[in-house]
């Protein structure tokens, strides 16, 4: 009878904590502030590339808020009501009479969001990240982070930024996935300061080239994460769609159990 209890016990834990565990496909995708690569502004192949993958999470790069290049559209809003996703847009600066930055899609709700302001020199362009935190459809609270580093002054914005970044979300409990246009290539110093806290997927599709879309020949969009003990990556994509932008789309599929 005691083993019979014993069996029964172990088999409800497992199956509690299997129930627990949650696969995410996410994706960072650099959109050229909606341009294309032939810049005729083509908001529905972006969306569509979206689409065509199914991703639960995205983060998202150039991004332009009601700016005269991109026609007055909220780029985060058009996309969401596209891709059926709830959006987010953190702005990094004023920008052609509107705003650019950062933005996040997501099929779960937003629990919170945050806009960080990353540091820069004063003649350097600013950048931010886009923090949401969701709650997912076992219950899970994941922390996604969405960011893009400065692409001139590695010296001194990129690292300054890096640090910032780390120190930022090392305050937080969330485990976090960390995903976006670093433009900083694996053996750099900034990526050095990142993979303190955050950690890559060791296999072989993360190691590829996301730059240029066609013919990539630099690693510089990523998807990191924290508390590696909680995260299994299930498969690793570089995506080229050369027409939809000038950066490959990096995407995962991960499990995560609490």
């Amino acid at each position: 009878m005691r083993k019979v209890l014993i069996i029964l016990f172990f088999g409800l834990f497992m199956s509690e904590s299997q129930a627990q565990s949650d696969t995410l496909r996410v994706m960072s995708f650099n959109i050229l502030h909606g341009a294309t690569v032939k810049n005729d502004f083509n908001l529905d192949t972006i969306a569509g590339v979206i689409n065509s993958y199914d991703p639960d999470l995205v983060a998202l790069q150039e991004v332009d808020f009601k700016t005269n290049r991109a026609k007055k559209y909220d780029l985060p809003t058009e996309l969401g009501y596209r891709t059926h996703m709830a959006s987010l847009f953190a702005r990094a600066m004023y920008f052609d009479g509107g705003e650019y930055g950062e933005g996040v899609l997501s099929k779960y709700s937003f629990i919170s969001t945050e806009n960080i302001a990353l540091p820069h020199l004063p003649n350097s362009e600013p950048r931010a990240a886009a923090v949401v935190r969701v709650k997912t459809k076992k219950g899970n609270i994941i922390q996604f982070v969405g960011t893009h580093l400065d692409h001139q002054k590695e010296k001194n914005d990129r690292i300054m930024q890096a640090k910032a970044l780390v120190k930022h979300l090392e305050k937080s409990q969330y485990p976090t996935l960390l995903l976006g246009d670093l433009n900083a290539e694996p053996d750099s110093e900034a990526i050095t300061i990142i993979r303190k806290a955050f950690t890559k997927s060791e296999i072989a599709e993360a190691q590829q080239g996301t730059y240029p879309s066609i013919g990539p020949h630099k690693k510089i969009d990523y998807i990191l994460y924290n508390q590696p003990e909680h995260w299994k990556v299930l498969e690793y994509k570089v995506l080229c769609e050369n027409y939809a932008s000038d950066h490959c789309i990096v995407m995962a599929t991960l499990v995560f159990t609490p």
